[in-house]
């Protein structure tokens, strides 16, 4: 079995079929639509987002790759949007207003929106930071630092509530998907040229400046270093055993974390369970959870 290259000395075709790209969504199509587009464009069997966008938000929207799709639903990661807020009522005091926003910070309760896809149960989701850039008669512009799955129409309507007169949500961007942000989006046109360029000419420049190695989302998660032979049977569906790992980079790794298994080349393997104790010398250490190979 022939594993995957090293991310920074990938063929194009390797990197296609397990890459990642931010795109810049723009107004209109929805996040399913963009994901579908990307995929004609790149000629790969699959394409996803890694969190919805509604057809009139703009913004960050990492697109997972080929086989990469299978990180899409195993990875939570944070938002952070800027957004209108449309107040009711003209005149309103920054001072109260700033008092008010400090409210939402920290563990919110919001039941989803009747147009959302998910189930309309109240559920529990965390506004790490939320900040009035300025204000200008009825239209704030505000900061929202939140957790992945927090609905930024439903906050602004509670704002409202809670000033006493109202409040929607007017233009809203998504600035940042950990762990990309708005400092390296790409244009769906990019994309496109970068495509042929690599086609017509030859010249893999472009596309390597915007496609990333589908590593490239599991910052944060603690590694476990396996050896190639390892890798292999992982690859078939074995656990991690003792005997096959060569270094876990976090020190303190408690039992029940996610970690995400890599050879030394640094091409993942599979994501699982730490199950074993750092210095074991025999026994599982590592229980599947999905194997990206």
């Amino acid at each position: 079995m022939r594993l995957r290259g090293p991310p920074d000395n990938r063929s194009i075709p390797e990197l296609l079929s397990f890459g990642v790209v931010n795109i810049d969504k723009p107004m209109g199509p929805s996040a399913h639509q963009v994901s579908a587009w990307v995929r004609e464009i790149v000629k790969v069997n699959k394409a996803a987002h890694t969190g919805t966008l509604d057809p009139k938000v703009t913004g960050c929207l990492p697109i997972l790759l080929g086989d990469a799709t299978r990180l899409s639903k195993l990875l939570v990661s944070g938002k952070e949007y800027m957004v209108i807020l449309e107040l009711h009522k003209s005149g309103e005091d920054e001072n109260r207003l700033n008092k008010v926003l400090e409210e939402f910070k920290g563990k919110i309760y919001q039941k989803p929106p009747k147009k959302s896809a998910v189930s309309r149960k109240m559920r529990i989701r965390e506004i790490y930071d939320i900040e009035l850039i300025e204000i200008e008669e009825r239209r704030a512009l505000l900061r929202v630092e939140c957790e992945s799955g927090t609905y930024i129409r439903k906050l602004c309507h509670d704002i409202g509530l809670v000033l006493g007169y109202g409040a929607h949500m007017g233009d809203l961007r998504r600035v940042k998907s950990d762990p990309f942000d708005d400092r390296n989006l790409i244009k769906l046109y990019e994309l496109v040229d970068a495509i042929e360029i690599w086609k017509q000419e030859g010249d893999e420049r472009p596309i390597r400046e915007i496609i990333h190695p589908g590593e490239d989302v599991l910052v944060g998660i603690p590694r476990v270093i396996i050896s190639e032979t390892a890798a292999v049977q992982v690859a078939r569906g074995a656990p991690v055993y003792a005997p096959g790992v060569i270094s876990i980079e976090e020190e303190m790794v408690e039992k029940g974390t996610r970690v995400a298994c890599f050879t030394e080349k640094g091409s993942v393997i599979c994501l699982g369970e730490y199950v074993g104790e750092i210095d074991a010398n025999k026994g599982k250490v590592v229980e599947l959870e999905r194997v990206l190979v």
